[in-house]
């Protein structure tokens, strides 16, 4: 199979489909790769590593035009739409839930999209978007501790306070993934958090395996009331697979936080689980709303492209080889985990939660 790595161009992401070590398995097993020129700059990898590893240096277009298979990282932008044809297999994060236009225009295509982030394990685990939800859930952490500095626009609160001053308070939304590295990282700093969700069994996991500042309550919308107007830091963490996010923090809940707060909304990539949250990029990452700070960059894991890269890839090299051993149709037919990740085949929508969302 000829397999194609673009160059990623959505704002300020720097993470790139393959690596070299991924190059030279997929060459190894007999198929050919192109790396679009510069594909991995923002990751410090350079042409020549590639050329090394096995694969040829093409431009972009010559890319889009004789792939077979294109491993990205982040959904088609527009003038990529423009380059995809019949019958191609796009393996990368799409997200429809959060955006119809997209879902319409890749439809018009009809590649085969293949969504890492719906492959989905036996024991429910996606285990391609485990790997970036570790990322976005400690940087989620990070990027609030930056914005709650008065410069930034935030209270002026330290995350994890001093002696005699108490720290804040962290109330973190989903206790998945995304959540439970984002109260690690944040009760590593000291701060005090608070981890809501409504499986009681996994806050019962939670409650085991984090420090004691860790408190965890099941989630209702009396307590998701309660707890986000003490907040100082509120993350959203709530990802339904496939689906657009259920709004679980009403805009009279951010109305009643206090004024520089901020709220980081890590499930913006399926459209936000906060009533005021919209999309923002790297480049303009917040914006207030009733006195409180947003962040809600789609692309979180983008700006830590040589940590991303090397998680994503260790986890996609596996199915991207699988993929092109056999086909996408032998793949979908014999693998159930594979079978999962297929969202749109030739202009149909095959996943149940999109048909659900959008018709078939």
């Amino acid at each position: 199979m000829i397999i194609g790595v673009p160059k990623e161009i959505k704002d300020h992401e720097y993470r790139v489909g393959a690596v070299p070590g991924g190059v030279e398995e997929l060459v190894h097993a007999g198929h050919n790769v192109l790396i679009e020129k510069g594909a991995g700059q923002g990751t410090g990898i350079s042409d020549r590593e590639f050329k090394e590893a096995g694969a040829r240096i093409v431009s972009r277009k010559d890319l889009f035009k004789l792939s077979e298979m294109i491993l990205k990282v982040k959904e088609p932008q527009p003038s990529e739409i423009s380059l995809l044809r019949k019958g191609q297999i796009v393996f990368g994060y799409f997200h429809f839930a959060a955006s119809e236009p997209l879902t319409r225009a890749v439809q018009k295509t009809k590649i085969t999209a293949m969504a890492y982030e719906t492959l989905r394990l036996p024991s429910g685990e996606h285990p391609l978007l485990t790997p970036m939800s570790e990322v976005a859930g400690k940087m989620a952490v990070q990027e609030g501790a930056k914005y709650l500095e008065k410069s930034m626009g935030g209270k002026g609160i330290l995350l994890g306070g001093v002696a005699g001053v108490r720290p804040a308070q962290v109330v973190i939304i989903g206790g998945g993934v995304v959540g439970s590295n984002a109260a690690k990282a944040a009760a590593g700093l000291g701060a005090a958090v608070t981890v809501l969700d409504v499986n009681p069994g996994r806050l019962r996991h939670l409650e085991e395996i984090l420090p004691k500042n860790v408190g965890t309550l099941v989630a209702n919308r009396r307590v998701v009331r309660e707890e986000t107007a003490k907040a100082d830091l509120l993350i959203g963490a709530v990802y339904v697979e496939g689906a657009k996010a259920p709004s679980v923090v009403s805009e009279a809940m951010v109305k009643a936080m206090r004024p520089g707060s901020v709220i980081v909304d890590v499930a913006i990539d399926q459209g936000g689980c906060v009533a005021t949250a919209r999309p923002t990029t790297h480049s303009r990452p917040v914006y207030l709303k009733y006195g409180v700070v947003h962040y809600c960059v789609t692309n979180i894991p983008g700006a830590v492209g040589i940590t991303s890269t090397y998680a994503l890839t260790n986890a996609t090299l596996p199915y991207a080889l699988r993929i092109a051993r056999t086909g996408v149709r032998q793949a979908v037919q014999e693998n159930e985990e594979i079978r999962h990740g297929l969202n749109i085949d030739l202009g149909a929508l095959v996943h149940p939660a999109l048909q659900a969302l959008y018709g078939k």
